[in-house]
């Protein structure tokens, strides 16, 4: 048996923090296994939040600078996470925060300096995931879908609920994945509007009423009726979903329950209609009861909830493993759920 021991680090879209998994992965043969032994998600400091909003607008000096102090952050508080833990790990696997991402004009941007994080931490790091995918063709996204094949392997699908909705799942031998929706990336930016950092358990979406228009506005989107591999980005959201849900003329309650509706209605399209099949559900949107409640009730598969860890931690520790095959010069981008020209091991080592 073999033994690794990776720290992942995952922010994403909805900028709740970064979360910080320290995994230890085994390999007996072609079977994989896995432990996430401690994990955090550190919340940005408002002034971070500010940064990281607006970098898209600013200047080509302030990107630079920001990748490199972002990388810097996020290694002062890797090696926080180290200490106060006592781990001994064997790398980093780094995501870092999307910027841009726009693979139909062949680029797509991840700040977070590799090199600021291996000098903050003194431990190699594995960065910069998705460009060599979209340098061959591919969405560069969604890359979990290498890690879901091998690590949860018992369930049908694998849905996260996290600034986008992204499903996985065996389609005959191939894995096939895309980004279904949005979800916190939008359902948070509503409860703000309200003077919320997020729509606690869906209490705020419960109380409204959904709007059949609106729903009907959202269900019709061109992205919807896209087939083969497919991704989303917060460009997209700021194009296509704001100005939808502003010429709506809703309150801030009835956006929220009709869009929570629109999510759960998109779900159940891409989950069949088989009641045996499994589908496990982890990211932050499970813990919107009202969202699980209305998904729940939409699809006729069984819906997996798993432990805490699991559901808070599975894109870091999916980064962390996704680390662990690009160290093994292994595959780890899918060209059957990328649409990229080949299979790759995608990631830049420093």
């Amino acid at each position: 048996m073999i033994e690794y021991k990776a720290i992942g680090l995952m922010s994403g879209t909805s900028l709740d923090g970064l979360d910080i998994a320290f995994c230890e992965f085994r390999q007996d043969n072609s079977i994989w296994d896995y432990s996430v032994i401690y994990a955090e998600t550190i919340p940005y400091s408002g002034e971070w939040i500010d940064k990281l909003t607006s970098l898209p607008l600013s200047t080509a000096m302030d990107y630079v600078a920001t990748d490199h102090s972002y990388g810097h952050l996020l290694g002062k508080l890797t090696r926080e996470f180290i200490d106060k833990y006592h781990i001994k790990a064997d790398f980093i696997a780094s995501h870092g925060h999307t910027i841009f991402h726009q693979p139909d004009r062949g680029f797509t941007a991840q700040i977070g300096n590799g090199a600021a994080i291996k000098a903050e931490t003194g431990l190699p790091v594995i960065c910069d995931f998705r460009s060599g995918d979209v340098a061959n063709g591919g969405q560069g996204a969604p890359l979990v879908p290498a890690g879901d094949k091998l690590l949860f392997a018992a369930f049908d699908y694998c849905l996260n609920l996290g600034g986008f909705a992204n499903i996985s799942y065996d389609q005959r031998d191939d894995r096939v994945a895309f980004d279904i929706c949005p979800v916190n990336i939008v359902l948070n930016k509503l409860a703000g509007n309200s003077g919320l950092l997020y729509d606690k358990d869906g209490d705020l979406a419960s109380s409204g009423h959904v709007d059949a228009q609106l729903l009907n506005n959202l269900n019709n989107l061109p992205y919807y009726r896209q087939t083969g591999p497919r991704s989303l980005g917060k460009e997209w959201v700021e194009e296509m979903i704001f100005p939808l849900l502003l010429r709506s003329g809703l309150n801030n309650v009835d956006m929220l329950s009709t869009f929570c509706t629109h999510v759960a209605e998109q779900i159940a399209s891409h989950s069949g209609t088989d009641k045996q099949k499994t589908m496990l559900v982890t990211g932050g949107g499970t813990h919107n009861k009202y969202l699980i409640s209305l998904i729940r009730s939409s699809i006729s598969c069984q819906l997996k909830i798993p432990d805490p860890l699991t559901i808070n931690y599975k894109e870091a520790l999916i980064f962390a493993f996704l680390g662990v095959l690009r160290w093994k010069n292994e595959i780890n981008c899918l060209k059957t759920v990328t649409g990229a020209k080949k299979d790759d091991s995608c990631g830049t080592i420093y």
